[in-house]
């Protein structure tokens, strides 16, 4: 059986709980019902009061007797169902957002008591069926790969994560989704550092930006072109307001938004950290090479050049009680050094099979994570051989792109999915 009662695309077909009927929306800006045993066109859903743009989502009340609607035209409608299968509107709701074209409303489920809205931004509005009056709940997350994940300051119970659209988000442990940190001026952010009244990041500009933070809110940003690309950002966290850029020739060091110097180190560097008191840099380098180094002022003064790595250097990580740092490098494999005497504490780390693109330690300075282009998670217990690892297979379609911890159990992870993912290792 064919019907062809619509003179668009057909968007979204849903049965009825109970059986008897089926309903059609289409790009016509139609809703067209349908004897659910015969297939007959019995109605439609009246174009008095109707949708004015396509309609993509439809979806029945548990009872039958209703049906949601969302439309490119912003609203979602609820419609009166009669038993000879005609729609008359009840309520339209509207969104309260920008107004764009990001608030078309493009999915719709009504769900026991719950009428759920989901916009081409991403925003999710939940209604209350049986009061349609009151205010919904919104809530929205990323839409585009989740590059940089951090933790705000020293608060291990709130994670920020960027995307590289410019978009923020905070959320906290136990409660989850907190809201969009509104910035000013909504550039691209490669890669960010969260102190617990600022955001220092970086895009693709050749600018590092400091952006106040005010509660949910950010304030003026302040911008230091440094003429080159930035490829790594630490900061020493007894001294934020300096910060260590890796660029591709070596290293820029500010103060604030003031250049201290530019250092060229003769070789291509790929990662950076520094130490939390500002006395150290270690360098990570296309060829595979660590280097560290001593900051005085100004200039940097090599102390010692450590080969492990068969990769160019992608991320290095301090311990939070600086007795090691580890390293990830882009043929997959990671390692955990002791800083005093700069030789391999754990190695044989080897158990991804693509680059690694994060890495973070455990409060405790117990515990590694190491984030890959292969989709997984892995966990090393530096007190134990690496082959005594946990891995999270399959953490994120595409590639893991951030991990922290925010307690000795529990792991946050991000990625290309647009998703952000919380672990929680058994004791």
């Amino acid at each position: 059986m064919h019907c062809r009662e619509h003179s668009n695309f057909v968007n979204c077909v849903r049965f009825s709980p109970d059986g008897s009927k089926l309903i059609s929306v289409s790009s016509d800006k139609k809703g067209i019902l349908y004897d659910a045993k015969t297939g007959e066109t019995i109605g439609e859903l009246s174009s008095e009061d109707g949708h004015q743009g396509s309609i993509y989502a439809v979806s029945w009340s548990p009872d039958s007797k209703q049906v949601v609607t969302v439309s490119a035209d912003k609203t979602a409608k609820i419609w009166d169902i009669t038993e000879d299968g005609h729609g008359k509107v009840n309520k339209t709701l509207t969104s309260s957002h920008s107004g764009g074209v990001e608030d078309m409303l493009v999915g719709g489920l009504w769900l026991n008591d719950h009428i759920i809205t989901v916009s081409l931004a991403g925003t999710i509005s939940l209604y209350s069926a049986s009061d349609l009056d009151k205010t919904p709940v919104s809530f929205s997350g990323h839409m585009k790969t989740i590059n940089s994940l951090g933790l705000l300051g020293s608060n291990r119970g709130i994670v920020l994560s960027s995307s590289y659209d410019g978009l923020i988000v905070k959320w906290i442990q136990g409660t989850g989704y907190s809201g969009k940190l509104e910035r000013k001026l909504n550039t691209q952010i490669k890669s960010f550092v969260a102190l617990e009244e600022q955001i220092i990041s970086f895009g693709y500009d050749n600018k590092i930006c400091r952006v106040p933070l005010l509660g949910d809110q950010c304030g003026d940003a302040e911008f230091v072109d440094i003429g080159h690309q930035p490829k790594d950002l630490s900061l020493p966290s007894n001294t934020p307001e300096l910060a260590l850029v890796a660029i591709e020739t070596g290293v820029v060091l500010l103060n604030g938004t003031q250049v201290i110097s530019t250092v060229d180190l003769g070789f291509t560097v790929t990662a950076c950290t520094i130490s939390p008191d500002g006395a150290e840099a270690i360098i990570g380098a296309q060829d595979g090479k660590i280097r560290i180094y001593s900051v005085n002022g100004d200039t940097l003064s090599e102390e010692a050049v450590l080969e492990k790595h068969r990769g160019s250097i992608t991320v290095i990580r301090y311990s939070p009680d600086v007795s090691f740092f580890a390293s990830g490098d882009a043929n997959r494999e990671a390692v955990v050094w002791d800083r005093a005497t700069r030789e391999v504490k754990l190695n044989h780390m080897l158990f991804h099979t693509a680059r690694i693109n994060s890495l973070a330690w455990s409060p405790d300075s117990t515990k590694v994570a190491t984030g890959s282009l292969d989709t997984c998670v892995i966990i090393y217990d530096i007190s134990k051989p690496a082959s005594r690892r946990v891995t999270i297979k399959g953490a994120h379609l595409g590639g893991v792109y951030g991990v922290v911890f925010t307690d000795e159990q529990t792991i946050v992870s991000s990625g290309e999915d647009a998703f952000v993912r919380v672990w929680r290792l058994n004791p």
